[in-house]
């Protein structure tokens, strides 16, 4: 059995206001069958002293229900739209030919998978010390991810799905903004490395609390039927290389977002594609006073360019206005049959868009 149909994406949702029994009633919902790789939990916690209770809550309940064999655990300071708590789940079927390890690096949980195909690596969870500056908050999460690549022997270039959450995204401390500050972080780790092979895809999207948080998925192939492969959009301009019109500052520089519009791993004549968060922009200019309706055509006009006949599994749907939330979801409607629809309250990177849009697909 191929990777591709051995790996699920899927999202749960409950509708307890209390977030202790929220929580425990997503727990209930995972599969017995399957080996439970990343969970992605989203709440709305007021502000860093209740996201940390609410965190640590949530790494207890895991720890309780999947001792000894541990996924990647992230908490997300983004008001779901649907429900009190949302709950996103990465799983994988092994057979005889995968090797699975459980592992820490530090107190945080990681997964390694061995198979013919090559090595998958995946991580998260990733923090530092939420009073730090968003700047120095992201040098050192990086240099953690860097740390634990490392000693896994996986180069820095073998990320090929990176999720940036980033608390009040486009706010400022006084004339640097948060994202660029990220960005420019991003810039100077990445630097260490040559990125031949294109970037990784990834979001990057602001979160109410939590200072800034990452996850990544690696891999290494051992297989030339296995590889990944970086995907354009012939309608916008690559995010790595925006001109500085379009770029905030942080510290006087201005640094691109390193990030491929999609990324494609190739295993064995199947394809997975992670889609990047993905906004209504051509070129390298938003689309502005357009509305919501139109922003979202454009988004799912970029994703189908990336995806081509690809089919979709799973989506997030980040809106900046809840109000907007029923305009989406009734254009959404035709997806929602055959796509599990994770739909979050989330700043967007740049002040004029009011919805982003990530995924997976596979082909």
């Amino acid at each position: 059995m191929s990777y591709c149909d051995k790996i699920c994406y899927s999202a749960f949702r409950s509708d307890d206001p209390s977030f202790e029994r929220a929580v425990d009633e997503l727990m209930s919902q995972l599969p017995d069958d399957r080996v439970i790789l990343r969970l992605v939990v989203f709440g709305a916690p007021e502000n860093n002293e209740q996201y940390i209770e609410q965190r640590d809550i949530l790494y207890r309940r895991v720890n309780c229900r999947l001792a000894g064999k541990l996924p990647v655990v992230s908490y997300v300071a983004q008001p779901p739209l649907e429900g009190h708590l949302v709950m996103e789940l990465h799983s994988y079927l092994p057979d005889e030919g995968d090797r699975i390890y459980f592992r820490l690096h530090g107190l945080s949980p990681y997964i390694l998978i061995e198979n013919a195909c090559g090595r998958f690596l995946f991580a998260g969870g990733f923090q530092s010390d939420l009073s730090s500056t968003i700047y120095r908050q992201s040098q050192e999460v990086f240099q953690s991810i860097q740390d634990l690549l490392k000693q896994e022997g996986f180069p820095l270039n073998t990320i090929i799905r990176q999720w940036n959450y980033v608390e009040s995204i486009t706010a400022c401390e006084g004339n640097d903004q948060h994202y660029q500050m990220f960005n420019n972080a991003r810039s100077e780790c990445y630097a260490t490395v040559n990125w031949k092979n294109g970037y990784p895809a990834a979001t990057g999207i602001g979160s109410r609390c939590g200072g800034v948080l990452i996850d990544v998925d690696a891999v290494t192939f051992c297989s030339d039927s296995c590889f990944a492969t970086p995907i354009d959009n012939k309608l916008q301009v690559a995010a790595h290389a925006y001109s500085s019109d379009v770029l905030e500052e942080a510290g006087r520089i201005k640094t691109t977002p390193k990030f491929e519009r999609a990324k494609s791993m190739t295993l064995d004549g199947r394809s997975l594609i992670y889609i990047s968060g993905t906004a209504a922009i051509r070129g390298e200019e938003s689309m502005r006073d357009v509305g919501v309706k139109r922003q979202l055509e454009i988004t799912m006009e970029n994703i189908s360019q990336l995806i081509g006949d690809a089919g979709i599994r799973l989506l997030r749907v980040y809106l900046k206005h809840p109000e907007d939330y029923p305009t989406v979801k009734h254009c959404l409607n035709a997806y929602e049959d055959s796509v599990d629809i994770s739909y979050l309250c989330a700043d967007v990177c740049r002040n004029e868009l009011l919805i982003e849009v990530e995924g997976i697909a596979i082909e």
